[in-house]
């Protein structure tokens, strides 16, 4: 069988299953279908937007054998959130540095431009805003037929319920527990409420969705969020700015998690 090639002809890139065309040298993506989701545990996420911009192959690095599952890479344009973060460049450079999946958090406007670019650049989760999405069920639809696992993100200040009736078509919801844009932020404690009502909706549904937080988590708040009913903990100062490195950051969320005792 001949070897797939580029439509130029070269052998530096193929079209995959799903025509999304990727690199044969880069670390291979984790398609929707073989990337099982979370049942009776809980995921660590590390966010790279807490790492040293300058190092993130080497962020990277540290986090493989660390107990992390995925890496959460925000991309912000400025317009959606106020600051300005990576882009397809930055997914195409870590996927060729690392074999963990790339869970990339789309916080920009108009979204459905560039699902097929993120996808092509490596990414193998796309979340998207349900505030910058008028047909979030199109969308979520257009992000699994790229074979990568699809995400429908809420602000703090949008309810529960306007994920409901698209959670069939996800196959993870995130409850943002700070409003989004930088890091460093304390947890919101009221969101919480929303991750309940989620985590109640998703079981009524017989579904196999997680359930994602995303900001002020640490090892203070990381029980909360597990009580709450979170599956999946996105963190990046509590991890990146751990004295003892991101392996440090990462086990210490790990033991919050399971230590015996009431939650803080």
């Amino acid at each position: 069988m001949a070897t797939p090639t580029a439509s130029d002809g070269s052998d530096d890139e193929l079209m995959n299953r799903a025509g999304v065309r990727t690199t044969l040298w880069q670390n291979p993506r984790m398609p929707r279908s073989t990337w099982p989701p979370c049942r009776d545990s809980v995921r660590i996420a590390p966010s790279l937007l807490a790492a040293d911009f300058g190092h993130l192959a080497q962020a990277a690095h540290d986090l493989e054998g660390s107990g992390a599952e995925r890496i959460h890479v925000d991309v912000m344009d400025g317009s959606f959130v106020p600051n300005f973060t990576f882009g397809t460049e930055t997914i195409r450079s870590l996927r060729r540095e690392t074999a963990l999946p790339l869970e990339v958090h789309l916080m920009i406007v108009d979204p459905d431009r560039h699902l097929s670019s993120f996808a092509s650049a490596g990414a193998d989760a796309i979340t998207v805003h349900y505030e910058a999405c008028p047909h979030l069920h199109r969308t979520l639809t257009a992000i699994r037929e790229l074979d990568c696992r699809a995400g429908a993100a809420i602000n703090p200040s949008t309810p529960a319920l306007m994920l409901e009736d698209v959670l069939e078509a996800c196959d993870l919801a995130l409850v943002m527990t700070i409003d989004p844009g930088f890091g460093g932020q304390r947890l919101i404690p009221r969101t919480l409420r929303k991750v309940e009502q989620l985590r109640r909706e998703i079981e009524h549904q017989g579904l196999e969705t997680e359930l994602e937080v995303d900001g002020g988590v640490d090892a203070d708040t990381a029980r909360a969020c597990v009580e709450a009913g979170a599956n999946v903990l996105v963190a990046g100062t509590a991890v990146f700015g751990h004295a003892g490195g991101a392996r440090a950051g990462v086990a210490a969320i790990r033991a919050a998690i399971t230590a015996t005792g009431p939650a803080a």
